[in-house]
């Protein structure tokens, strides 16, 4: 059991390591794009806090993960395109909303591109279920869309919030809070495996969770 599960983990580790990869590759090539414009420094923050968000819900729409990058830069791409001109008007939605939309139309772009692609080699589609999901992404609703983006979203925000807080806490905190509060070990289990005292463990809890509350704050806010 203990083999499987190390295996499961080593899995996991190269999935993250080629998905880091692909992650630092496409982040390059879209600031490239994105050179001459006064805020790119924003835009780099932006792509860091919403391209897995993007990059998940397109594959769990049914994209490939080479599709699914594309999906996030040309997303992203459009969005910035868009702020430029001002495009973008809050009262019309939330921008989280937006997002979604954006989202769903560059999926739907992969989607006829490599139904395109497969036509021009004289082929069909491998897989009914893909096609299903074309459609159903496709449907001006987008109710199936939108419950893969509501349950990614909430993921997203959350992890993103916890990036900003590990900038803000010690080590020794967050591995604290990480376990205690993330992983839910009994605190006497943290005492005993991290080797602090039932205070440190505690106030590691209070400390970060006041961090992580605002950050979420912060993130929500910024969704409005």
């Amino acid at each position: 059991m203990r083999r499987m599960s190390e295996t499961s983990e080593e899995a996991g580790n190269e999935h993250e390591a080629i998905l880091g990869e692909a992650y630092a590759k496409t982040r390059k090539s879209l600031i490239a794009k994105l050179d001459n414009w006064e805020d790119q420094r924003a835009w780099d923050e932006f792509y860091k806090i919403y391209w897995r968000l993007i990059y998940s819900v397109a594959v769990r729409a049914g994209l490939r993960s080479d599709e699914a990058f594309d999906c996030v830069q040309e997303t992203i791409l459009s969005i910035a395109k868009q702020s430029k001109k001002n495009l973008y008007d809050p009262a019309q939605g939330s921008f989280k909303t937006w997002l979604m939309n954006m989202t769903r139309w560059r999926i739907s772009d992969q989607f006829r591109k490599r139904k395109k692609d497969t036509a021009m080699v004289g082929g069909e589609w491998e897989n009914d279920r893909k096609t299903a999901m074309i459609d159903r992404v496709e449907d001006p609703n987008g109710e199936v869309l939108s419950r893969l983006w509501d349950v990614e979203w909430k993921k997203n925000v959350a992890d993103a919030a916890l990036t900003r807080v590990k900038a803000q806490v010690s080590p020794k905190q967050y591995q604290i809070f990480d376990c205690y509060v993330i992983r839910q070990w009994d605190a006497k289990r943290v005492q005993d495996h991290l080797n602090v005292s039932m205070a440190q463990v505690y106030l590691a809890k209070h400390r970060v969770g006041a961090v992580l509350k605002r950050e979420l704050a912060k993130l929500e806010v910024d969704a409005d």
